[in-house]
């Protein structure tokens, strides 16, 4: 299970240090893609299967499941760790992210996240108010 939220720098090649407890859950190679709310989303290979299969099984005829899963898989790219622990981000996640210098990590159950700092701290405050509506709101679904 991935958990926490780790502070890093991208260097000038888009190199980015993965902490070592995210290296060990998502294994040897992993998969990057675009995630929503404007970060990117780390999969082990096993949830990324997990999810491809989810998006197959899903009818190709609704507009909303073909733009869904362009969204996720044209973007995705299949990463590992170089032996500093970097992982090399493409340019077109990093555009997508917003990516430039300092990143924000996190882990969230099954995936992994990657942030621009200054967007997730954004996220963060904007949706701090409503943590507590959010919450009520989710009880509905045994949360």
């Amino acid at each position: 299970m991935l958990l926490g939220e780790y502070e890093h720098s991208i260097d000038v090649k888009g190199r980015l240090a993965m902490p070592s407890k995210f290296r060990e859950e998502l294994g040897n190679k992993f998969i990057i893609t675009k995630g929503l709310d404007g970060c990117l989303s780390v999969y082990d290979m096993e949830q990324w299967k997990k999810l491809v299969e989810k998006l197959s099984a899903l009818p190709s005829t609704s507009k909303e499941v073909r733009a869904y899963t362009r969204f996720i898989l044209a973007g995705a790219c299949e990463s590992e760790c170089d032996k500093q622990g970097r992982v090399c981000i493409p340019p077109s996640l990093r555009k997508h992210a917003g990516l430039e210098k300092d990143a924000i990590i996190t882990g969230v159950g099954s995936r992994a996240e990657i942030w621009d700092a200054a967007k997730w701290n954004e996220y963060n405050e904007a949706n701090e108010e409503n943590i507590n509506e959010l919450a009520e709101q989710l009880s509905g679904l045994g949360i």
